[in-house]
């Protein structure tokens, strides 16, 4: 629609996402640092993360799938741009036309790309995830005769824990490296940054943590929040003690409230978690949330602020981590859930 406002927003710090990935580029011990963009940008919207970090000199690139990809080809001049999930039939007419390389993942996935005369390609190897990717175990070398590798890459299970499996990865890793020729090799995610260099090799995949999630505490100073929640006041209404509100009456006043309607909910990714946890802010001041949080609505408790008026902006209590452990879900799922209905503006 047409110059049509939404009456809920996104408000997206561009220069606290180039700030993120500078710090990552820094730690990881690469020589090169690129950026997961998948799912929209982790919800952020992919066109807009791309365009300000290719300004700041990240060259690497990596989405889910090939529509992910074709969304952002008129971007890809002068840039490596990977597609995690391989090549399925279906996307082999896209794939060798685009300037986007699959990252291989099987060896159905090998022989297909072989066959089509395909190119340079990335490969990917599960190390310990047992997810996608070829078996480190394996004897590769028959399968892999003829491919043009680029990034030889593997995913890392535990990085954000102090676990046994992160030490095996990088050692199976490295007999890997050993035995399959690339132009180069990359391992760490977000988490895998904060472990230091020997997990660098040639080129380090952030995700979260450019967005402004915490993969690892040693990070939380220097990461910068990137997104933040806003909606706007539908109603302002007086609730008389021993009124109930919201779905199923969850929330009886035992005083009298003023309470503020606002325009977002589980439809938008502000799900049920936070019903009666979460909380909006206005100047620093948290105004919880009452009852349970609906489909498109939420109630928060305004009797802090006399002067929110139907119409007014309020931000949403959205620090990551902390919003994490108040919902129960994961800095992931917050950051991917949140809806298409947000307007999406960068400052």
């Amino acid at each position: 629609m047409t110059g049509y406002i939404a009456p809920l927003r996104l408000r997206l710090d561009g220069d606290a996402l180039l700030s993120n990935w500078r710090w990552l580029a820094r730690q990881g011990g690469a020589p090169a640092c690129g950026a997961a963009i998948k799912a929209d940008g982790y919800g952020l919207g992919a066109a807009g993360v791309m365009q300000r970090l290719k300004g700041t000199g990240c060259r690497d690139f990596f989405v889910s799938n090939w529509g992910e990809a074709a969304a952002l080809e008129a971007q890809m001049d002068g840039v490596n741009f990977a597609v995690l999930h391989g090549v399925r039939d279906e996307d082999m007419a896209q794939a060798l036309t685009s300037r986007a390389r699959p990252v291989l993942c099987t060896p159905g996935q090998v022989a297909r790309w072989k066959a089509a005369g395909g190119g340079t390609c990335d490969l990917m190897i599960d190390t310990g995830m047992n997810r996608l990717g070829l078996d480190w175990r394996a004897d590769l070398s028959e399968l892999v005769d003829g491919l043009e590798i680029v990034t030889l890459l593997s995913h890392l299970a535990s990085a954000d824990e102090d676990s046994d499996l992160n030490p095996t990865q990088l050692a199976r890793f490295g007999d890997v490296r050993a035995a399959v020729p690339a132009q180069r090799y990359s391992l760490a995610n977000s988490a895998g940054i904060c472990m230091g260099a020997d997990y660098g090799f040639d080129l380090t995949r952030p995700g979260i943590a450019l967005y402004g999630g915490v993969p690892h505490p040693d990070a939380a100073p220097h990461l910068r929040p990137v997104m933040q929640p806003q909606a706007q006041i539908l109603q302002r209404r007086s609730v008389i003690a021993g009124d109930t509100i919201g779905y199923n009456a969850t929330h009886r006043a035992e005083r009298d409230l003023e309470i503020a309607i606002l325009n977002i909910g589980y439809a938008d990714g502000y799900l049920r978690g936070f019903s009666g946890r979460g909380a909006a802010l206005v100047d620093g001041i948290r105004l919880p949330v009452l009852g349970r949080v609906s489909m498109d609505l939420l109630a928060v408790d305004v009797g802090a602020r006399p002067d929110v008026a139907e119409g007014d902006w309020l931000t949403i209590d959205y620090d990551l981590p902390q919003a994490a452990q108040a919902s129960g879900l994961s800095q992931y799922e917050l950051l991917t859930g949140l809806g298409k209905r947000f307007d999406r503006i960068w400052a």
